[in-house]
Order: structure tokens, then sequence, then C-alpha cells
């Protein structure tokens, strides 16, 4: 594939993978229902016809094996791909996640690489039921050794998926199932960001807004309703969430003095009270008000009938905005 196509997200990531695994045929894939089905969400349609059920495999209900085999597959030599059925069912794994697969790298002084890469499909606005729309995002970017990010877009999708197989340490690769079915245009020619870059994508003057994943849309929407009522807001998409790219976020603040972070995940002890916390200690004396957060309550995700009560919109933004310009 070259050239310029316009595809939805799922079907950017899948052209992703498509390309890591031709590249290289220590990559492959794993997961529950990921080769015949080609996955809940047709991520992976096609590449078990492709490439053969001994690097497409599905494996049987069980998160802690699947991500305990990929470990002992990265110290073997290949490049494993996981996947994660969703977000909620990524528990059963997460002492072989936190445990094993983000410290042993350290535990090796770095003789021993875990090239291994975990797609979480994660968070809201698809109405489904309890374990299906969770954030878990804050347990991994909390643990050393992982690197976690979230594209937003397709072209992004395309791109971040190959750095992160190609990258030697873990990847926690979540991807937004509210964007799976968006459409956008990916430029198969010109590679995008690097993996953990952040990235403007709205200019403004008056406040920054910040997000990732499928909060970045919303924040988007926030932004053009406050366009209409003479408010101009900066939009910012941080892509990685581990590291995370301040550069372009910090040097936004510089300009418009005020902060309005947005996220999916409970506030309580999450990315985007770390987010804040060092907004305030790099960039102090540009602050013209404190930083607020907007983020889904500290409880567990409602039934599917609340969700739009539950999840940040564009009028919770926007009374952030107001609350930041009042100052």
């Amino acid at each position: 594939m070259s050239g310029v196509e316009t595809l939805p997200f799922a079907k950017a990531l899948n052209a992703g993978l498509r390309q890591a695994m031709t590249a290289d045929d220590h990559v492959l894939l794993m997961g529950e229902d990921i080769g015949k089905l080609g996955g809940v969400f047709r991520v992976t349609e096609g590449l078990q016809a492709a490439f053969g059920d001994r690097r497409v495999l599905d494996t049987p209900l069980a998160e802690s094996g699947i991500v305990g085999t990929a470990i002992g597959l990265a110290m073997a030599g290949f490049r494993p791909v996981v996947e994660i059925q969703f977000d909620g069912f990524v528990f059963p794994a997460f002492d072989q996640i936190t445990t094993q697969l983000a410290k042993l790298t350290n535990r090796h002084e770095g003789a021993l690489r875990m090239p291994v890469v975990i797609r979480i499909p994660y968070g809201g606005h698809i109405g489904a039921v309890e374990h299906h729309q969770e954030s878990p995002e804050t347990y991994f970017a909390h643990t050393p050794g992982l690197r976690v990010v979230s594209p937003s877009t397709p072209n992004d999708a395309y791109w971040m998926i190959q750095e992160a197989i190609a990258s030697d340490d873990p990847v926690i690769f979540l991807e937004p199932k509210a964007k799976y079915w968006q459409k956008g245009e990916v430029d198969q020619a010109a590679s995008a960001l690097p993996l953990h870059a952040s990235r403007i994508v709205r200019r403004g003057t008056d406040v920054t807004l910040v997000g990732h994943g499928a909060m970045v849309t919303t924040l988007l929407q926030a932004a053009a309703l406050a366009e209409g009522e003479g408010t101009s807001c900066e939009v910012v998409d941080l892509r990685s969430l581990s590291p995370v790219d301040y550069g372009p976020l910090l040097d936004s603040i510089r300009r418009t003095g005020r902060m309005v972070y947005a996220q999916e995940a409970p506030g309580f002890v999450s990315l985007g009270g770390e987010i804040a916390a060092t907004v305030m200690q790099e960039a102090f004396y540009a602050l013209e008000a404190p930083v607020l957060r907007v983020s889904g309550f500290d409880t567990p995700f409602p039934p599917a009938k609340l969700e739009g009560t539950y999840l940040p919109d564009p009028d919770r933004i926007l009374e952030a905005v107001d609350r930041v310009l009042a100052y």
C-alpha cells in the first residue's frame, strides 16, 4: 500500500499490522478470536488468511496465559502483538504485565529486551455492558518499564502501531473503541510524528485544551463551540501517556496562560492529575488561572444508558473553559 488513502481507524490499524508483519517475519499476533473472526472489531480481519495460523494465533480465553506466552516468545526472539479483547478483561493479565513484562529488561540490566505490544480497546461511547468500557491507562502509565500510547486518528493508528512493534520495550497500545469506525486520511508514504511526540491539532490563543484518545474529538467539538462564543481554544493531543512529551504542551500554555485537561477515566489519582502537577511546576509563572480537570466520575463505569452523563462532553469542557477565563 502506498500514497494517501481514506480509511476507518480499524482498517488503518489492520494496514499497519499487515505492513509490520510483511517487513519482519518475527512479528506475530495473538488473541481471542483474532484469526478466523478477525477480532471483535475486525482489526485483524484477513491477516490469518494472509500470514497463516502460526503467525496469527487464536488463543484460549486466558489473558494471563496470553501475555505470559508472549513474554516467552519475546525471550525467544519474536515480536508478539497481543490483543486483549476488551479493556475490562486486561486485569487477569495485570500481574504478568506489571510484575514480569515491565521489569524483565531492568532485571537483566538491559541485556534482555521485551518487544511485546499489548493492544487494548478502551474507553466508552459505544453503549457496552460492564467491563467493556474501562479506561485503565493510569495503571500502566504508573508502571516503570512500560511505554503507553493512544492514537486518536487513523493516520496515527497506522504509523504508531508499526512504531510500537519496532520498539524493543513493551508497549501498551490503547485503542479508543469510539474511533474504530471514524474515517480519515492515512498517508502511507510519509511517516507521522515519533511514537512519543505530542501534537497541537488546533491552534488557539485563549485556553489550551489537552487530552488523548477519543477525548481529542470531544475537545475539538468544544473548541469549535467556543469559537462561536468568541473564545479561541488550542487543542493538544498527547498521543503518548508514558513518556509524556511536554514540549508542545508547555509551549502552548506559555502562549495561552490557561489549561483544561479532559479524560474519560476517573479523576482521582489519574493521568490528568500528573499532567496538571507538572504544568504547574514547569510553567507556573505563565499561568493566569489554575489548571482545571474534567473527567469521568469517581465511580465504576455506569450502565450504558448513563454513559452520556458519566463521560465528559463539550458542555462540561466549556464550563471549565469559562471558569479558567473568569480568573
